[in-house]
């Protein structure tokens, strides 16, 4: 018998919500197979199980948070088989939700529709000393309900899992005191609107796990002191040499060349000179790292997440260009790893894309510095030429440092953004992408 527990999910991160179970009791699974998702501050991230075996019971439900290193699962290993002297028979805790073959999975997903108020809003609907496995007795006690408050569904009043988790659902969303909209109703992500029941003057939208997670880790970044600092890029020779190569690149590459990596690039160069960003902050000092990992901010209709590139200064453009595609590919589709996350020393932001001019930027704390790169627009500014100095127009970007000013002062973060600006200015003809 092998114990799962909840793994460390960030540096500064002491415990993880369980997003939802790829596998039930009575599954099984292969040593490093994806057994999980659990939310990271902003997104779900899959966890691969430590063991080969079948997976006997679980010990967290969805939605559950839990301290790093808590015991979330239990699986049945070859050597437990081996170690039998006969076989011994289903345990009820895998029993249960196996069984029910014709119901959908208990932890798979939440049910697509609430109970009637009237049939969960008394407690007498319940019986109180209706059978149950030990995982819903447990399920039942993480939640604060009593037996008598589920009315059982299973055969001869057996209340299973599925009973539990609707009842949790309609406390969730109101149903259960009162008439309240469906959940079907509710809105699924932050973009998907807002729907007010008749007559209705407001409504509560609750939060996803992941606005959950964005929220703690806002709160805890703004403790730090925040400090700005902004430049302005001449990106006249980097949008050229961009539109030069795009059309080759994508043809032997199969994806498009974006401006995120130079900037990436740039900021990895830069911080060889500025060491004290590429750091966390701790109450004992500043802690400098060696590695240069850069996280990518990358906007999603849930939040924002921000998974992290690996020794970004020892890969060429091209290498960023794939790493970044990659992590954001696997983002929008659900597939980033644990190992996504965790271990940045530094920060880009592209809000560009959305037309932003001027953004304020939230460090990634522990981190101690973020850049963002905003749009690029045209715009009127004074050339120097042998002639003198004209108006000519050209391809201008804002670029905002946010510092962490325990960490370091403006003039540092000056230093630092003038070695960014000079990079992405330099890019030229003779500049490699590979």
């Amino acid at each position: 018998m092998a114990k799962v527990t909840m793994p460390q999910l960030g540096e500064s991160v002491a415990e993880g919500t369980v997003g939802r179970w790829l596998k039930q009791p009575g599954d099984t699974v292969a040593k490093f197979e994806p057994l999980l998702e659990v939310i990271t501050d902003k997104v779900n991230a899959e966890v691969p199980s430590p063991f080969a075996g079948v997976l006997r019971e679980i010990l967290v439900p969805e939605g559950a948070t839990v301290p790093n290193n808590a015991e979330i699962a239990i699986i049945d290993t070859a050597d437990d088989a081996a170690d039998a002297t006969e076989p011994a028979p289903a345990p009820a805790t895998v029993a249960a939700p196996v069984a029910a073959a014709t119901a959908p999975a208990a932890l798979t997903a939440a049910p697509t529709t609430v109970p009637d108020p009237a049939a969960t809003a008394s407690a007498v609907l319940g019986d109180p000393n209706a059978r149950m496995t030990p995982a819903v007795r447990r399920l039942l006690r993480e939640h604060g309900l009593a037996p008598e408050q589920v009315p059982g569904t299973g055969g001869g009043g057996r209340i299973t899992r599925e009973d539990v988790l609707a009842l949790v659902e309609a406390l969730r969303t109101g149903s259960h005191a009162q008439g309240a909209q469906p959940a079907a109703q509710a809105p699924a992500t932050a973009n998907a609107g807002i729907a007010f029941p008749a007559g209705a003057d407001e409504v509560l939208v609750p939060m996803s796990q992941m606005r959950k997670g964005i929220a703690a880790q806002m709160t805890r970044a703004l403790a730090a002191p925040h400090a700005y600092v902004q430049m302005e890029i001449d990106a006249t020779r980097l949008v050229a040499l961009r539109e030069r190569l795009k059309g080759e690149y994508r043809s032997r590459e199969g994806i498009g060349l974006s401006l995120v990596p130079f900037v990436v690039k740039a900021a990895a160069e830069a911080l060889k000179r500025s060491p004290t960003f590429n750091a966390h902050w701790t109450e004992q000092g500043l802690l400098a790292k060696r590695p240069i990992n850069i996280g990518v901010a990358v906007a999603m209709d849930e939040g924002l997440i921000v998974p992290v590139i690996r020794d970004a200064d020892a890969l060429s453009i091209h290498g960023l260009n794939r790493a970044i595609a990659d992590v954001a590919g696997r983002a929008r589709a659900g597939k980033l790893r644990l190992d996504d996350f965790g271990g940045g020393t530094f920060t880009v932001d592209n809000t560009g894309y959305l037309g932003t001019n001027l953004v304020m930027p939230i460090i990634n704390v522990p981190e101690v510095g973020i850049v963002t790169m905003e749009a690029i627009t045209k715009r009127a500014v004074v050339v120097g030429t042998p002639d003198g100095d004209v108006i000519a127009i050209r391809p201008v970007m804002n670029m905002v440092l946010g510092l962490d000013h325990r960490a370091n002062d403006g003039a540092g973060g000056a230093a630092l953004l003038r070695d960014i600006k000079a990079w992405l200015e330099g890019v030229g003809p003779e500049t490699a992408i590979y």
